[in-house]
């Protein structure tokens, strides 16, 4: 009996061999972009609620926690979506309806991405309007309406780039990528003096590790999720691993790696209890201020990028809201976020998104095993094996948010964005192996 197929699913053609190119003018650099946005390292030197990692590792330990963190960012979260996008040229919202289901795809990962990514759009627009007010001497605490006025400029003029000029955006992001890449190195320069007489203000070794790994596979797991959408324009195996390896672990390593040494080299020199890496900025002398402005200048490109992801995902899956409505209503959305301060807690937004997408990521890894290494299809309906893996994973990524449960429970969880992962994927295998998911629907045989 033939299955119809969900318009989102139907209209999808895979991209074909010929306009695929090789990973280092794709997957490598759009990755290894989101590792340069400020936002990144900003979370990573100064923590909300979370001990500087600077404070408790040596700059050795620092680095170290970076490899280990890129590392796994590749081969856990990335890795599995890249290799699936790969093979069928197909997105991640298509390649998601094996581990989902065609109708539990609308939500999981369609809607639930688009709304993440507005997350990331406050994010974005908040970071940006800061480090212009910085830029021109002004305390964004004080000056509230000045804040107001260049955040809604931001939001509202770079989602109407998003929507009409994203191309554009796209070839200047190859540009735009080497400025953040520049500035880090002069503020390393600048700071590198100070690193010899710096010392850890209070050494943990273990707890230091695992906050650059809560941080970095945070701020992460929605980006390794998208390896589907990255990986449809690799040619083979080989562009999907040397791209992450690339993009994801060496990125990860150089675009965390010089700020917080920035930081370290600051505090040996200048002494002070701020680990705020605005402050090794300012160290630059008179070209800090230009470098504020650099900085937001280098942010347009992720906040048209979330814009055009969380619109796409919306007129996807909500084809029946105009999509000029659904995208204005979702950037005001986030610019009330931006506004109000909360997007300012870059690290709890973090644990949101690892928590959110990683059990997605586990889920999609354990059906790829499953497979035989390569996508088996959408499936019937609901697939429930990946619903419950992504319950339970995220309830195992916040569990500081779960009512009663003991504080030496919540401390054994940690780094909970990576246990996320793990439950979902042994979840999700588990079940599977229950026969929990439903058939699989052959493209070839199922009803246009």
């Amino acid at each position: 009996m033939a299955t119809t197929l969900p318009d989102y699913v139907r209209a999808s053609v895979p991209n074909p061999a010929t306009n695929r190119g090789p990973w280092y003018k794709n997957t490598a650099p759009a990755y290894a972009g989101i590792f340069l946005w400020v936002a990144f390292y900003l979370g990573l030197a100064n923590p909300n609620g979370m001990a500087s990692p600077v404070s408790q590792l040596s700059p050795a330990l620092v680095l170290g926690a970076l490899v280990v963190a890129g590392l796994l960012c590749f081969a856990l979260y990335y890795y599995a979506p890249g290799m699936l996008g790969m093979q069928t040229g197909r997105p991640l919202y298509v390649v998601g309806t094996s581990t989902f289901g065609m109708t539990g795809g609308f939500l999981m990962p369609g809607l639930l991405m688009g709304a993440l990514q507005l997350g990331w759009f406050a994010v974005a627009t908040s970071v940006s309007t800061n480090f212009i007010l910085q830029g021109l001497h002004d305390d964004p605490a004080t000056h509230r309406t000045l804040f107001i006025v260049i955040a809604a400029v931001w939001a509202y003029v770079l989602a109407f780039v998003a929507i009409k000029g994203i191309a554009y955006v796209a070839r200047v992001a190859q540009f735009l990528n080497w400025v953040p890449l520049i500035m880090i190195l002069i503020i390393f320069w600048a700071n590198k003096d100070g690193l010899a007489a710096y010392h850890p203000a209070q050494p943990d070794s273990w707890n230091g590790f695992l906050g650059v790994l809560t941080i970095v596979i945070g701020f992460f797991a929605t980006a390794g999720a998208a390896g589907a959408d990255f990986g449809l324009n690799s040619r083979n195996r080989g562009d999907v691993a040397l791209g992450g390896l690339t993009g994801i672990a060496l990125a990860i390593l150089i675009a965390g790696g010089l700020p917080l040494l920035s930081v370290a080299g600051y505090l040996g020199k200048n002494g002070g209890t701020s680990y705020d890496y605005t402050a090794a900025i300012s160290s630059v002398g008179g070209l800090g201020s230009l470098m504020f402005f650099l900085f937001a200048a280098a942010s347009v490109a992720p906040t048209c990028f979330c814009t055009f992801i969380a619109a796409n995902s919306f007129a996807t899956m909500l084809p029946k809201i105009p999509r000029g409505v659904s995208t204005l209503a979702g950037v005001t959305i986030g610019f009330i976020l931006a506004v109000t301060g909360v997007a300012n807690n870059l690290v709890g937004f973090f644990v949101i998104v690892g928590a959110s997408f990683g059990p997605i990521c586990g889920a999609m890894a354990a059906d790829y095993v499953l497979a035989g290494y390569r996508w088996s299809g959408p499936r019937q309906g609901i697939n429930w094996a990946g619903y419950i893996a992504w319950a339970l994973g995220f309830a195992v990524g916040v569990p500081d948010k779960i009512p009663g449960l003991p504080a030496g429970l919540v401390a054994l969880d940690r780094p909970s964005v990576l246990w996320s992962f793990v439950a979902g994927f042994v979840v999700y295998y588990a079940l599977s192996k229950a026969g929990l998911r439903p058939p699989v629907v052959a493209l070839a045989e199922a009803k246009a």
